[in-house]
């Protein structure tokens, strides 16, 4: 992610909760924002999400306006 070189991620997302894992990411990476091209579930419920890199994130508010 760091030298920008991946057009598209593919994350599979099972329906199975194991309680703790491993980083999808590492600690300290640079912040990314994505954009969800696709996405499909299998049948056996899988779900498959496409996504692509966008730059750098923009940060919002959910505080009230004044």
């Amino acid at each position: 992610m760091a030298h920008d070189l991946i057009d598209e991620y593919h994350l599979l997302v099972y329906p199975v909760v194991l309680g703790r894992g491993q980083r999808l990411f590492p600690e300290g990476g640079l912040p990314t924002s994505f954009e969800l091209t696709g996405s499909l579930t299998t049948g056996s419920g899988i779900a498959v999400h496409t996504y692509r890199p966008t730059g750098r994130p923009t940060f919002g508010s959910f505080a009230p306006e004044q």
